[in-house]
């Protein structure tokens, strides 16, 4: 029997008729496609960081709870008592935990409708069933339409990201409580962007006994960590936490969080610097007629002239400049690109390319 018999008589059917997930190759470009902090460290603080690495023992599995993080954590996040964490590597993960708890069940998982894509991958991934939440036009939670579709899908977990991604803005605070309390599913808010907004949803979880709050350090400098978290009850946590594989921490990450977190004004700096420059971003393109939705995140939506986003997104590619194009991904996003908020060199370098693609300038 040949090879790729033995992988089509092993393999299912849905992962032979599949992708794998891809990343756009950014060497060289201006990378403003995947909501990164583009700030690197000061010399002396990567110089103490080599040198804390140089000590790590590689050849021992590192601490499968990676306690010397749990203190100085929940002291920044400031983490009630209360509420337990579990350590993920990166939010991916903490999602895959939470979505296979629900294999088997015939329950649901549920998500805004545009959302983070990740959501549905996982379900798929896990065959368990998946169901998207109408968003109105204002890129609001629809009550009654969430309501009745957590109800007819049997839904055991809603994701709902604060702010969301890709649309950047946060759902009604008001309309996400009638959601809370009208379902018996658990309901995970996931707070990726939380740096970037002054909202604050990790009291819900010791509010609401079907609320756990996701959240990452990806967006506040540590990407390469892929370090994520959930915050929870511990009737929750530990749950999720029989689920966990052992040492997903690797022993480098947990040392460059636990440094990270002994220098975490830097982080905040470069945060701050962020929110600044999101609203210089704005108003640049705004002053270029360019159609600029509100963001509460790191990154910015902008809706492009009619039927040109995707000659815009490879033109600013071939000058150098890597975005994310949305358009013909979902109905909303019609002529949408998506621009993470860069240095203020960075945004200038996009704000140049664009206007030699788009004009009108300045």
């Amino acid at each position: 029997m040949s090879r790729n018999s033995f992988v089509q008589r092993l393999i299912p059917q849905w992962v032979l008729d599949g992708a794998a997930y891809q990343v756009a190759d950014a060497s060289g470009m201006v990378k403003l496609d995947a909501m990164e902090n583009p700030y690197v460290w000061p010399t002396e603080l990567r110089q103490s960081l080599a040198a804390r690495l140089a000590e790590t023992q590689l050849n021992r599995y590192p601490d499968p709870q990676a306690a010397a993080l749990r203190q100085p954590l929940r002291d920044w996040m400031r983490i009630p008592e209360s509420l337990e964490v579990l350590f993920g590597n990166g939010s991916d993960e903490i999602i895959a935990l939470v979505i296979s708890a629900l294999i088997g069940s015939g329950r649901a998982v549920c998500a805004p409708d545009p959302s983070f894509v990740m959501f549905s991958v996982l379900a798929r991934h896990y065959q368990v069933p998946f169901c998207p939440l109408p968003l109105d036009m204002a890129h609001d939670i629809d009550v009654l339409a969430w309501q009745q579709a957590l109800n007819s899908v049997d839904a055991g977990v809603v994701f709902v990201p604060q702010p969301n991604n890709p649309t950047g803005n946060l759902f009604s605070k008001d309309r996400l409580k009638a959601v809370v309390e009208g379902t018996d599913a658990l309901v995970v808010i996931d707070e990726a962007y939380t740096a970037f907004t002054d909202a604050d949803y990790l009291h819900w979880a010791a509010d609401f006994p079907n609320v756990v709050v996701m959240r990452t350090l990806s967006k506040v400098g540590l990407a390469g960590s892929r370090f994520g978290l959930l915050i929870g009850d511990p009737q929750w946590i530990d749950q999720f936490d029989k689920l966990r594989l052992p040492y997903n921490i690797n022993v480098l990450s947990q040392t460059a969080v636990q440094f990270a977190l002994e220098h975490a004004d830097v982080l905040e700096r470069q945060s701050a610097a962020i929110r600044e420059e999101r609203t210089r971003l704005t108003d640049a393109l705004r002053t270029r007629g360019i159609t600029v939705w509100h963001s509460e995140a790191n990154f910015l939506v902008a809706v492009m002239p009619a039927g040109q986003a995707h000659a815009v997104f490879s033109g600013l590619k071939e000058l150098g400049v890597l975005v994310k194009c949305l358009d013909g991904s979902h109905p909303m996003l019609t002529d949408a690109l998506r621009v993470t908020v860069g240095t203020p060199e960075e945004s200038d370098a996009f704000l140049a390319a664009l206007d030699q693609l788009v004009g009108g300038g300045r």
